[in-house]
């Protein structure tokens, strides 16, 4: 089975027309857009959902499912969780990436060194900064920058980094 990658949680419905209330668990809130091949995890099936109609209010989407039409029809599926598949996610552009993609990479230094493997992204306010478990049993914070990041090798899942004075 393909990979999933959750894009939502439905907290409650809004209206009696069959409209939900998500909350985003993407950067890209308005992939919901237009969005075909979203899937329900109903807890014992994935359900196929293609999205009518999309609006925003505060940190939630609202989201009319093609199909279900009444409170009704969508009130059972409160509390579940939406996916997509690989393919359908949203375009990066270079230098993006998703951090489910990122997470487990081998980490090498530029000088041969294999530091450790990415465990985790923080996000702070000027950049995001990985989280890398060393060898050493010993974490190294890796800002997410062009000095420190040199290359990403999605294929090998291997990323060559340059640490810093200061951050060793």
């Amino acid at each position: 089975m393909e990979e999933l990658y959750q894009v939502g949680v439905i907290t409650s419905t809004h209206g009696i027309r069959g409209e939900v209330k998500v909350f985003p668990t993407t950067d890209e809130p308005n992939r919901f857009k237009k969005c075909k091949g979203i899937l329900l995890d109903t807890g014992k099936e994935m359900l196929e959902l293609d999205v009518e109609s999309m609006k925003t209010f505060k940190q939630y989407v609202i989201l009319k499912f093609l199909g279900y039409d009444s409170i009704n029809d969508i009130e059972k599926y409160k509390g579940k969780s939406l996916y997509v598949t690989k393919t359908n996610r949203v375009r990066l552009k270079k230098d993006e990436y998703f951090v489910a993609d990122l997470i487990g990479m081998q980490v090498v230094e530029d000088t041969g060194e294999v530091r450790g493997e990415l465990k985790a992204l923080l996000e702070t306010g000027a950049n995001d900064v990985y989280v890398i478990a060393c060898k050493d049993n010993s974490e190294l914070l890796l800002p997410a920058i062009k000095e420190c990041i040199l290359k990403v090798d999605m294929e090998e899942k291997v990323m060559q980094v340059h640490v810093m004075e200061g951050l060793r």
